[in-house]
């Protein structure tokens, strides 16, 4: 069960990074190339961070899926882009559940609570980082303007938190991963912004 929901997260990321390069006009191995890495980067250097084989190695899935999405962005992309709002829903939802899942794993090979959320965010936003990097755009992380690392990094401390108490499994990381969610779908819908230095313009 874990192992499809990984999936289905890492498709989700994998259209988004396909899409990115429709928009920079890309052939089909640069749209492969930002898929494969928006969906695959951030647990790639979780596990490296961790010092494990990345579960990206371990599974023909983590590598298959990505190319699927890859597939269907190059030849129904005005079809994908229509439906982007489900799918940023769906991205939320993937998002709380890379975050949670990356933070989880990260306690049970021994980080601190602190260690462990930062890991998990980086889980959650790191392939979407390395995605706007290749694609020449500046990251999300760096101008979190639309809440994107911040309800991943609530998500994550929550987890920590919930493990530090020896709460784990299932029910502890989808309580985490469902407040991620819920707040990444508050941000979107109530257009709810970090704030820039005081005298900054927008």
């Amino acid at each position: 069960m874990s192992e499809l929901l990984d999936l289905a997260g890492i498709f989700v990321f994998a259209l988004s990074g396909a899409l990115m390069g429709v928009r920079k006009r890309l052939d089909v191995v640069g749209m492969a190339v930002l898929a494969e890495i928006t969906a695959l980067g951030g647990g790639l250097v979780r596990d490296l961070i961790l010092n494990v084989r990345p579960a990206a190695f371990q599974s023909l899935g983590y590598v298959l899926v990505p190319l699927a999405a890859t597939v269907i962005v190059f030849f129904w992309h005005p079809h994908v882009a229509r439906v982007m709002p489900a799918i940023l829903v769906l991205d939320a939802a993937g998002l709380g559940l890379f975050c949670a899942v990356g933070t989880a794993k990260a306690m049970e090979y021994g980080l601190s609570p602190l260690h462990a959320s930062l890991l998990g965010v980086t889980s959650a936003v790191g392939g979407g980082m390395l995605r706007d990097v290749l694609a020449g755009e500046i990251p999300t992380l760096l101008y979190d303007r639309q809440l994107y690392a911040v309800p991943a990094l609530m998500g994550s401390a929550a987890m920590a938190g919930l493990a530090s108490y020896g709460l784990h499994g299932w029910p502890a990381t989808l309580a985490a991963a469902v407040l991620a969610f819920g707040l990444r779908i508050a941000a979107m819908r109530r257009n709810w912004r970090a704030p820039l230095a005081r005298g900054a313009g927008e």
